[in-house]
């Protein structure tokens, strides 16, 4: 495969090679709520710097607005609707990234890279059993995680696991925890093999609730923040901001920095302040410009930070406006690691390679949710190219697709059609479906087209 890189004497001597592949997810963070984003109080220095040496993307997208499916979407390649998940998954549930999934650890890891995961799974029910597949089956040689959240909160959790056996109580914050865990099998894994390219899934629990804060950026924030909830959230997302400042320095200490696609973004929107009781007081996220929050179809469900960094191929400061979706990594990373996706699966992304060159990117078909049991009354959205269309779903609410439903969601049909040019109106404030009615009727068919192929391919469970 030819890969252009940039024209730099530092980077001819690893040109040749196959980078390194770090991605680090957060969990709820809004879409405004880096400095880099807009946030007037938050200080994300390094993430900031993240963003000057590499790109900013614009119009970033999870694959779903909330977390588990959005983590198997990620995880696969493919909507999240095909592998079976479809909401979160509670503790001891059924529901799980099933074994016929193929994983982007699993084909890296065939092609010859060695693979970490730390932090926030959340990919089934049953956690550290062998009723379902864990990460090791997904494809991780190390893997240190919880289910859902660490518990009791970010401060000295107390419910990781680490390749089967479970931790017990540790001190400090978990994306401080996750990144040292992370680190520690790094400077194992290149004193043992250093030509080995990895790949390492580092994926914070923060700013998901329970939020809990190192105490000195609590009392940094009081000055700035409403109340000290609010200066607990805003300290979250700046220990996040340190945690992958600790990475990247660690990097560069190794000399590997170079050659490693480092990728920052979140598994959706931000939390709605005080949803579900005085759990979420201190979810103080915030989606700005965004319409909507997590859980809903609008751009703020699923809209995210995106930000890449690699010196050997991404020339430094760009701001990139296409869309680009976690459903891209598993191809892209394929092509980078030299080996090819599944052919026997359905994938829903492609390779966003040519995006980090400011080139277009070969989308053949338009990214789609499909989320049932949205806060919104439109649960069915579409972004194709600079246009966004939702629509509303004649059946009831559900959490999943089972057999005693699936004949009701397969006849469901689609209606009170909205469009957006969101390249101009990314609050989604303007619906023109009245003003442009042949752009209506021409995303109306795709959607319905794209819609029933996605409902007629998603996984039914049983009853």
């Amino acid at each position: 495969m030819a890969i252009a890189y940039v024209c730099l004497s530092a980077v001819e001597l690893i040109a040749a090679e196959r980078p390194n592949i770090v991605v680090v997810l957060c969990d709820d963070l809004g879409y405004g709520d880096l400095e880099c984003y807009g946030h007037p109080h938050i200080k994300t220095p390094n993430l900031n710097t993240l963003a000057k040496e590499g790109i900013r993307f614009t119009d970033f997208y999870s694959t779903s607005p909330v977390c588990s499916p959005s983590r198997v979407g990620l995880m696969t390649g493919r909507s999240p609707n095909r592998a079976g998940v479809y909401d979160w998954i509670p503790e001891g549930k059924a529901i799980h990234m099933r074994a016929s999934e193929v994983t982007m650890p699993q084909l890296l890891k065939k092609a010859g890279y060695a693979t970490c995961m730390a932090g926030k799974w959340h990919c089934n029910g049953n956690f550290n059993s062998s009723e379902q597949p864990q990460p090791n089956d997904a494809g991780f040689d190390h893997w240190f995680g919880t289910q859902n959240n660490a518990s009791p909160s970010h401060e000295n959790p107390v419910n990781f696991v680490r390749n089967g056996e479970d931790v017990g109580p540790m001190k400090g914050y978990s994306c401080q925890l996750v990144v040292a865990e992370s680190l520690t099998w790094l400077k194992g894994q290149q004193a043992k093999n250093p030509k080995q390219p990895f790949f390492m899934y580092v994926a914070f629990h923060e700013p998901h609730e329970p939020v809990a804060s190192p105490k000195v950026l609590v009392e940094s924030y009081k000055p700035v923040a409403r109340n000290v909830d609010e200066a607990q959230y805003f300290a979250n997302v700046a220990n996040v901001d340190a945690a992958v400042g600790t990475l990247m320095a660690a990097l560069k200490k190794m000399n590997i920095e170079k050659n490693t696609l480092v990728v920052f973004t979140s598994d959706n929107g931000p939390e709605t302040l005080l949803r579900y009781g005085h759990h979420a007081g201190r979810s103080f996220g915030t989606a700005t410009p965004l319409r909507g929050m997590k859980l809903w179809t609008t751009e703020a469900g699923f809209r995210v930070a995106g930000i890449m960094r690699w010196p050997a191929k991404i020339q430094a400061g760009q701001v990139v406006k296409q869309p680009v979706s976690a459903l891209d990594f598993l191809p892209t990373f394929c092509e980078l690691a030299e080996t090819v996706p599944p052919t026997n699966l359905q994938l829903d992304g492609t390779s966003f390679l040519p995006a980090l060159e400011s080139k277009p990117i070969n989308r053949k078909k338009p990214l789609v949710w499909v989320f049932y049991s949205a806060i919104n009354e439109r649960r069915v959205a579409m972004r194709d190219g600079d246009w966004k269309i939702l629509a509303k779903l004649n059946i009831n609410p559900c959490k999943t697709v089972n057999s005693r439903n699936v004949a009701q969601i397969k006849a469901a049909t689609l209606s009170d059609f909205q469009i957006f040019k969101v390249t101009e109106d990314m609050g989604e404030s303007k619906d023109l479906s009245e003003s442009h009615p042949d752009k209506l009727v021409e995303l109306r068919q795709r959607l319905k087209v794209h819609y029933q192929e996605l409902v007629n391919g998603s996984h039914v469970w049983r009853n």
